[in-house]
């Protein structure tokens, strides 16, 4: 067993014994086959010795355990990292950004506390995964839908903090922007209560989002200022119909009318869903050298001629946009024929419409679905694009997300996919995927490039390189990441140097404001406690 940094070994053992009188014997964690659970299935580091480990664990059953436990770590000084379910591989998983800090694991907090079918919003816990809450909406016979990630396995609360999002209608799908109302422990012990909940024995918690006074929800997502313990979101009725379709563009420039049209559709409330961009012609460059060659050079005119050419040739659209219409059946055929006709201006655009479907849906057809968390339904379908299987006999160790947020314009999606792909190309680095732009968020793309991580330590180095070099890039081009893996967190936090890191001293301020021994998630999205900073 190791000891949390600048912490006094007598003092460190007097907790772990507070803790185990609070939570029990059997929830704190010491021994290194449990500890063990709390390392980054995905590190970076792997086989190096800075991968980041754990001093010890511990898993809390309620609020009031939580409270305790905060008061005990606040008055030895030792580093707590809290996690819901610890599920969000890619991004750090269930390990700190500090070495040796304590996990404070909150998934014996997995309490659904209410689900209020009238006004569509539910009140749990952070060990609740999308998962727990689906099966329990079934098992009820709810009539309300939950809006999930990939995968399914990981906290509401969770994901929601580290602003997490998925695949239905808006707000839904921005899953911080559908919370209403949270308590959170602070470093001393002391719970809060936000908006609404903040009026003893409120009505409204979970359906008036500012309560009075200062909003002060944000500053507890992204961030290492407090232990949330219970949050509220809003859950989406279950709609009559759904009707997915696809918009194909021919030529390489009409991405921008494309892209032009569907935002308009999307900010003027006809279109309400996750909208994702494809290109044949970019899939085909994965098997053609030559071809990817050209997309390095889509700036000249030349090029452009070029691949429209051999678009034409190979009967390939350029562009295809994933399209999802939810609401009444009238509605929605009302929809999609208005967004065809304002589509049909683009020369040569094509059309292909699928199932219109009527909910509920059988079990039969839920597990028929392509794409089931479109309608709602969690599964860990993702995993099987790195898994192990015919076409991939040689599974990684994991992958790691670079993912920046670009404007929702036609313009940007050529730029963006241009400079990254030079810059790759560049490096010699190929990635184990890059996606074209996704709309999680209602008025911007997120392009998602992952990184294969691996047994050889060299490799690994390289890739952390090539992620760094890629922050910079993109912030150089206005480009900034959305989210990001712990490694990365003071990477990504020092590009967003306007006025002089004012905004970064700005959360200094209020770190050292609210936790003043600096003991809650050191270094969490690039803030770090006083007493670590220099270092």
């Amino acid at each position: 067993m190791i000891t949390p940094p600048g912490v006094d070994p007598e003092a460190f053992e007097s907790a772990l014994s507070e803790w185990r009188s609070i939570a029990g014997e059997q929830w704190v964690f010491t021994d290194a086959e449990n500890l063990d659970l709390y390392r980054d299935a995905y590190t970076p580091f792997r086989n190096e010795e800075t991968e980041i480990i754990v001093a010890a664990a511990v898993a809390p059953d309620t609020a009031g355990q939580v409270q305790a436990i905060m008061r005990v770590a606040n008055r030895h000084k030792i580093p707590i990292y809290p996690i819901s379910t610890g599920r969000n591989l890619a991004y750090g998983g269930s390990a700190p950004v500090l070495s040796g800090s304590v996990v404070l694991d909150l998934k014996r907090l997995n309490r659904i506390i209410e689900v209020n079918e009238r006004n569509a919003y539910v009140l749990l816990e952070p060990g609740v995964s999308y998962f727990d809450l689906y099966r329990h909406l079934r098992d009820n016979g709810s009539k309300l839908w939950i809006d999930c990630p990939d995968p399914g396995w990981g906290s509401l609360i969770g994901n929601s903090l580290d602003h997490g999002a998925g695949y239905t209608v808006a707000p839904h799908r921005d899953h911080f922007d559908s919370h209403c109302g949270m308590e959170i422990v602070l470093a001393n012990g002391e719970i809060v209560r936000t908006g609404m909940g903040a009026l003893p024995g409120a009505e409204t918690w979970q359906q008036f989002k500012y309560g009075f006074g200062p909003t002060v929800d944000g500053l507890f997502a992204q961030s290492n200022f407090g232990v949330v313990t219970k949050m509220g979101f809003w859950l989406f009725p279950a709609p009559e119909s759904f009707l997915e379709a696809v918009v194909t563009a021919a030529r390489h420039d009409d991405i921008i009318p494309l892209v032009d049209i569907t935002a308009r559709l999307t900010h003027s409330g006809v279109m309400n869903s996750n909208i994702l961009l494809g290109s044949p012609m970019r899939d085909a460059a994965l098997r053609d050298p030559d071809l990817r060659e050209l997309f390095l050079h889509t700036d000249q005119a030349e090029v452009r001629r070029k691949l429209d050419d051999y678009a034409g040739s190979h009967k390939l659209a350029f562009w295809t946009s994933r399209l999802k219409f939810y609401g009444p059946e009238k509605v929605v055929k009302a929809q999609w024929e208005h967004a065809r006709e304002r589509y049909s201006g683009i020369p040569g655009v094509g059309f292909q419409e699928g199932e219109l479907l009527r909910f509920p849906l059988t079990e039969e057809q839920i597990a028929g679905m392509r794409d089931q968390v479109a309608i709602g339904v969690p599964n860990l379908s993702i995993f099987s694009a790195i898994s192990r299987s015919t076409f991939n006999p040689t599974p990684t160790m994991g992958h790691i997300g670079f993912s920046p947020v670009i404007p929702m314009t036609g313009e940007a999606v050529i730029e963006s996919h241009r400079v990254i792909g030079q810059e790759l190309a560049d490096m010699d680095t190929t990635p184990a995927f890059m996606t074209m732009p996704i709309s999680y968020h209602s008025r911007t793309f997120i392009i998602l490039i992952a990184f294969s991580i691996v047994e050889d330590p060299a490799i690994n180095r390289k890739t952390r390189e090539v992620f760094r070099r890629l922050i910079k890039v993109a912030a150089e081009h206005g480009w900034g990441e959305y989210r990001t893996h712990t490694a990365f967190m003071d990477d990504c936090a020092a590009v967003y140097s306007y006025n002089d890191h004012s905004l970064r001293r700005l959360h200094e301020t209020l770190k050292d404001a609210i936790d003043p021994n600096g003991i809650l998630s050191a270094g969490r999205y690039g803030i770090w406690p006083r007493h670590l900073r220099k270092k």
